[in-house]
């Protein structure tokens, strides 16, 4: 049977490979993105629900774990029902898509540098208080992760993330079990209710914990398992499945503890990544020093994660957006050779991970964001970093909508339509969010 022709001029895959058998054995990729989504801000966000709103919002950390799962599913099975990559993809859209990702990872990465760093620095500065000071543990930590990534590789980078993922839900459900939590109020915040003043927070709870570029850099991750083609799709979708689950668990733990522990005393913690030293507080006075110590090792693993995850992840989407453009350019010299094709075997194979431009990126996440640490508020660029991060998921499902939706897709791997509902859910969910980041804007 001849193959069809996508509208970007390659072929669509014919029938697929064989299907491979699921194994939890080779569960990987998927508690790769789940660790790195969930950062320290996510955590003190949750907290804040819970401790303003009780349980009440439950139903809303539920409703985003699905959320997620659905567009991790869409980004993974892109990558491997074409065996081309996200960016591969975007560029059949048009330039627009490039130019967006390129302003985008470098304003975020060089914000998200310095964040990442600080948030692994807090804990580590509490732990050891008369340690080095804020700086200069942000400093070490951003080096440590510089230096694991460089000289590691992707099966390092999961096997480390699985370890820290164990520790952050030991310690985080054994927490919640330590603050005794209603399981009658628990099951009454499953119920769909908004009270007052809740919107926004509810809107944050169903998109903000789980990642935002990063949950693009899913595809990747699979890829880099050796994953590369349609025979593995039931296994990333078990994979992308347990991951979210246990990333649920872990959010709603949070909101208990944050109902349970502040919103029943009428505790108000800081906004930022600071809250969590807060809560650390309490709980040394509610349970003893152990258990705060345990939470602020938690609290490392949830920061450290992340930071490793990102340095990882968004390095290789970069490194593969540098190769599209580079091929692009061959293509119009007249020198082009056959790598777009093989993108997704590039990334598997590890030549991403050892390339120029995966370095480039590396070195741009860790020295200079170092200069904004010296920055008591780096206003500028902290607006365009949440302006452009409650914009990029808009981006990724109406663009995951497109791709999956044409013949840029093979027929038998295009959207169901409960997929379009949740991704078009998804895009709307996040524009609210981004119109309201425009609106909270200093005009």
């Amino acid at each position: 049977m001849a193959s069809e022709e996508t509208t970007d001029g390659t072929p669509a895959q014919g029938p697929g490979p064989a299907v491979r058998k699921p194994s939890w054995r080779l569960i990987g990729p998927g508690i790769v993105v789940a660790a790195t989504g969930v950062g320290a801000g996510d955590l003190v966000a949750t907290l804040v629900a819970g401790s303003k709103f009780g349980h009440t919002l439950l139903w809303a950390a539920v409703v985003g774990c699905l959320v997620k799962i659905t567009l991790a599913e869409a980004v993974g099975r892109w990558h491997l029902a074409t065996g081309r990559t996200l960016f591969d993809g975007w560029r059949t859209l048009g330039t627009w898509t490039t130019v967006y990702f390129a302003v985008y990872v470098v304003i975020w990465g060089y914000v998200y540098g310095a964040t990442a760093m600080t948030s692994s620095a807090l804990p580590l500065q509490a732990l050891f208080p008369d340690g080095p000071d804020l700086k200069v543990w942000a400093i070490l930590t951003g080096l440590l992760g510089l230096a694991f990534v460089w000289w590691g590789n992707y099966a390092v980078v999961e096997k480390v993330m699985t370890v820290f993922v164990g520790v952050m839900f030991v310690v985080v459900v054994y927490v919640a079990i330590r603050v005794a939590p209603h399981l009658g109020d628990s099951f009454a915040g499953l119920w769909p209710t908004l009270p007052d003043g809740s919107v926004l927070y509810t809107l944050s709870l169903i998109g903000g914990v789980g990642g935002t570029i990063t949950m693009a850099a899913y595809g990747y991750w699979v890829n880099s398992k050796g994953w590369t083609d349609s025979s593995w799709m039931r296994m990333m979708r078990l994979d992308n499945r347990v991951a979210y689950v246990t990333t649920g668990v872990f959010v709603v733990a949070m909101l208990i503890i944050g109902a349970e522990l502040l919103h029943s005393s009428q505790i108000a913690l800081a906004q930022s990544d600071r809250g969590l030293l807060d809560l650390d507080e309490v709980l040394d006075n509610r349970f003893g020093a152990v258990t705060s110590k345990l939470f602020l090792v938690g609290f490392f693993a949830t920061s450290f994660s992340s930071l490793i995850g990102v340095w990882h992840g968004v390095s290789l989407m970069f490194a593969d957006f540098v190769a599209r453009i580079q091929a692009a350019r061959e293509a119009r010299a007249g020198t082009a050779s056959d790598e777009p094709a093989e993108s997704a075997v590039a990334v598997a194979e590890g030549r991403r991970e050892r390339s120029p431009a995966f370095r480039a990126y590396l070195l741009w996440l860790t020295f200079p964001p170092i200069a904004l640490l010296w920055l008591d508020q780096p206003f500028g660029l902290v607006i365009a970093y949440g302006v452009l991060g409650s914009a990029f998921m808009p981006f990724l499902a109406v663009t995951l909508l497109w791709l999956l939706n044409t013949d840029r897709t093979p027929r038998e791997w295009r959207n169901s339509v409960v997929s379009n509902a949740m991704l078009a859910l998804t895009a709307a969910l996040f524009l609210v969010l981004c119109v309201q980041e425009v609106r909270d804007l200093p005009w």
